[in-house]
Order: C-alpha cells, then structure tokens, then sequence
C-alpha cells in the first residue's frame, strides 16, 4: 500500500523526555528515591526501564525485576506483592507531584516544532504515564513555555497504559482522526514505540532528549563528541529494533523529516 494514500494529519506526542522534561529527569528521579526510602534501593538504569508505562505499573515492573525481588525478600522476608506496589505508588503520587513543576521546561525546539505542524494543518494530540492529577502541575508550566497540544489524556483515563495501544485510540477519538495510520506516534521510550506499532500508527522515536540517554541539556552538550555519537547510535538501533519507523535527536527534527519526501511520511495539508 502506497504511503502517499496514508497522509499524516495528526500526531500523538508523549510527554516527559518527549516534549518536556530534558532527559526525563522527574519520573526517574522520584522512582529511585521511592525504592531508597523502601529499604531497596534500585539503580537509575533499574527505575528508568520500564519508562513510558503508568506509574503504577511501571513501580510493578521494578519489583519484578530479579535482583530487586531478591532484595526484597532479603529485606523484609517475603516477595512483594500486590500490597507492596500499591503502597510505593502511593508514596510516590506526591513525591512526583512536588518536583513537576520543576521538571517541566519545554524542550527547546518543540513550540517552534509544533508551530510548523499546526501551520501545515496537523492536529497535535498527546498521551502520557502521569495521571490527571499530575498533569496539573505541568501542563501550565508547558504553556507558559509555549507548549500546549489540542488533546491530553492520561494513564488513569484510559483501561490500561503503554504499551496497550489504549491511550493513541482515545487521543484519536478526541482528535476526530482515523483510521489510524493517518497518526504518527512520536515518543522517547521503546514500549512508547511499541503502543503506537499496537495501534496501528507510524512511529518516530525521540533519542538525544529522551529517556534513553537520560541526561540534561547541559550534561548533553558537555559530553565528548564521540561518546555522544556512539551513545545515540545505540540508542538508535534499539529503537529500531523495537519497530520505529523512524529515530530523531529531538521533536525540534521532526518538521525536516516530515518535509523530506523521501522519508515516506506524507503531511496532508489542510484545505
């Protein structure tokens, strides 16, 4: 089937890492110091694994991992359960919540970005792992940074989050788009990646800003050329090893991929 039948009208962009939130410090920051204050401290690599899945699930995912099970057990003498994650989530709800509003900086290059898109018609959509109530604290400071998409839904509006395609189908529902794969997914971790594959839309995964690399801007810019090169090259070839359609450094890239004809997605201009 040919791409140019398929035009792009609509995006569905995540948040933290994505659009906002430099290296996707907030959620990795509160999941590791969530652990610490458990008895079982975990890596960053560890808390930042499971990224882009909701936060309830995602504390579940940490617990399952083996070495954080078995310290678990050497901790408290029994595996964790059910009880156990419900109580981390809990204490991680207002933990995450304190430190939004700081973590919230638009990326550089997204307004401008999005600017580009809207002008060209496209609707912008957007899903994230936060809940509703987190989202209070960051869609302000967004906006004031010159971020503001038409639709957002959250992780605890929807069945279950990535990497079930739930979220991509409601942000579609309320954009009025379809079928799906006039959406582009465009998201900083591979199981954002593999929800937009389960929904059925083109994907772009995010590198350089993202979950994967995990740094500021600052301690971006400050690393050797040559270890940032590598460090993203494998980045990259994960992503497409996850099913990416297409990897970018940063949402401030994608006006240059959508106007490349030779990149296959076709941007359908509004009349």
């Amino acid at each position: 089937m040919s791409l140019l039948l398929n035009p792009i009208r609509g995006l569905l962009l995540d948040w933290a890492g994505t659009t906002v939130d430099y290296g996707s410090r907030a959620p990795a920051r509160v999941f590791v110091e969530v652990f610490a204050r458990s008895g079982v401290p975990v890596t960053e690599a560890e808390a930042r694994g499971p990224m882009g899945m909701a936060k309830h699930e995602h504390i579940a995912a940490v617990m399952r991992l083996p070495r954080v099970t078995e310290a678990w057990k050497l901790k408290y003498g029994t595996e964790p359960g059910d009880t156990e994650v419900q109580r981390l989530y809990e204490e991680f709800l207002p933990l995450q919540l304190a430190v939004l509003g700081e973590y919230s900086t638009v990326i550089p290059g997204v307004p401008e970005a999005i600017a580009w898109c809207r002008g060209r018609g496209l609707k912008i959509g957007s899903s994230t792992g936060y809940t509703r109530a987190l989202m209070a604290a960051v869609l302000p400071v967004a906006a004031a940074g010159g971020y503001a998409p038409d639709v957002v839904v959250c992780s605890d509006e929807v069945a279950a989050g990535r990497p079930a395609p739930w979220l991509n189908f409601r942000v579609a529902e309320k954009l009025g788009l379809y079928p799906m794969r006039h959406l582009l997914v465009v998201d900083d971790t591979p199981i954002g990646i593999a929800a937009g594959k389960a929904a059925g839309c083109q994907t772009v995964a995010i590198s350089r800003s993202g979950n994967s690399l995990g740094l500021t801007l600052a301690e971006t810019e400050a690393l050797p050329p040559s270890e940032l090169a590598a460090r993203l090259s494998a980045i990259d070839h994960d992503f497409r090893a996850a099913g990416a359609d297409h990897v970018l450094h940063s949402v401030a890239d994608l006006p240059a991929l959508l106007a490349d004809r030779a990149s296959g997605l076709i941007v359908e201009f509004s009349a």
